[in-house]
């Protein structure tokens, strides 16, 4: 049976200057018509009859009353009443290793929702060799364990942003702050979400062997780094992958990409516990896929078989 497969590039917003965005829908559309499915593209902000939807981006209940966002709520609700899927592209989990995300444009595909407690990652079956695929296109380098370092780093999110739960950035901050300095008395290196404006704002700690970061990369701030500290965010992938163990202050496992990985009790900060990582790579590469791989339909040729 032919599966009807529509994107809605009204869930971009109007102020994006990238054509990464609208180019990730147009090649998953030419990817599912390669492969003998019925693939449109939809401009429009009303909701189209589909088996599978899909969007750039994601919505969550506290989102701005925002056309392209409150398209994506309209669609994310139908597909589920109708129990239909919809597939969402987001951002790769690789990509402080190369910013550009060029010339692979590697992004994460799951169904209906982001986060392990709520979307599905199509990592219910692994391929071993799609981790080294990705480990080579990208050079990304897997360091050993660290067995020293000298500071803690916590990695901020944004300010009030959804994944945070309606967290304060400072509080979380400062609550982390403290905790650790119960715990050891090494230096603590905080790091500012590259994406939030206003952190220069309100980001201006005067504390006791406290620093604020300015360097453009984490890895630089991973560099001599014992443990890293963060909420649920993405750096927790940069921290394992570069050998530094990650302490997850979000007590739900499922809220990030590395919660089976994660320590949750800064009382244990200076002796970590350093869980397998080889699982975990392979599992978290089964929904990256590149524009190549979605122009000649590998991507879908996969993601079908889950619908």
């Amino acid at each position: 049976m032919k599966l009807q497969v529509v994107s809605y590039h009204s869930g971009i917003p109007k102020v994006n200057k990238s054509p990464e965005k609208s180019n990730i829908l147009f090649n998953f559309i030419k990817g599912v018509n390669a492969v003998g499915d019925i693939g449109r593209d939809h401009h429009g902000f009303d909701v189209q009859e589909s088996d599978v939807a899909v969007l750039q981006g994601f919505v969550h209940e506290n989102s701005k009353n925002m056309p392209h966002l409150l398209l994506r709520k309209s669609v994310l609700e139908k597909q589920k009443m109708s129990r239909k899927k919809t597939l969402v592209a987001d951002s790769n989990l690789f990509l402080w290793v190369n910013t550009s995300n060029k010339p692979h444009h590697y992004l994460r595909y799951s169904w209906d929702g982001v986060f392990r407690r709520t979307g599905f990652y199509f990592d219910k079956d692994i391929d071993p060799n799609r981790w080294q695929q990705i480990k080579n296109d990208l050079g990304i380098d897997v360091k050993p364990y660290r067995k020293s370092g000298n500071h803690i780093l916590i990695c901020l999110q944004r300010n009030g942003g959804w994944s945070m739960k309606n967290n304060d950035v400072m509080e979380f901050c400062h609550t982390v702050i403290s905790k650790l300095k119960q715990y050891t008395d090494r230096p603590i290196v905080v790091r500012a979400h590259p994406g939030d404006k206003k952190a220069a704002i309100y980001l201006r700690l005067r504390l006791p062997n406290v620093t604020v970061s300015t360097n453009p990369s984490i890895d630089q701030d991973l560099e001599n780094a014992w443990a890293t500290v963060v909420f649920n965010s993405s750096p927790g992938v940069a921290s394992f992958i570069r050998g530094v163990p990650v302490f997850q202050m979000d007590p739900e496992p499922e809220y990030s990409m590395y919660g089976e990985l994660a320590n949750f009790d800064l009382s244990q900060i200076e002796q970590p516990e350093l869980k397998d990582r080889n699982t975990w790579l392979e599992r978290i590469s089964m929904c990256h896929w590149k524009f190549d791989e979605l122009i000649d339909g590998t991507a879908w040729s996969f993601m079908r078989n889950y619908v």
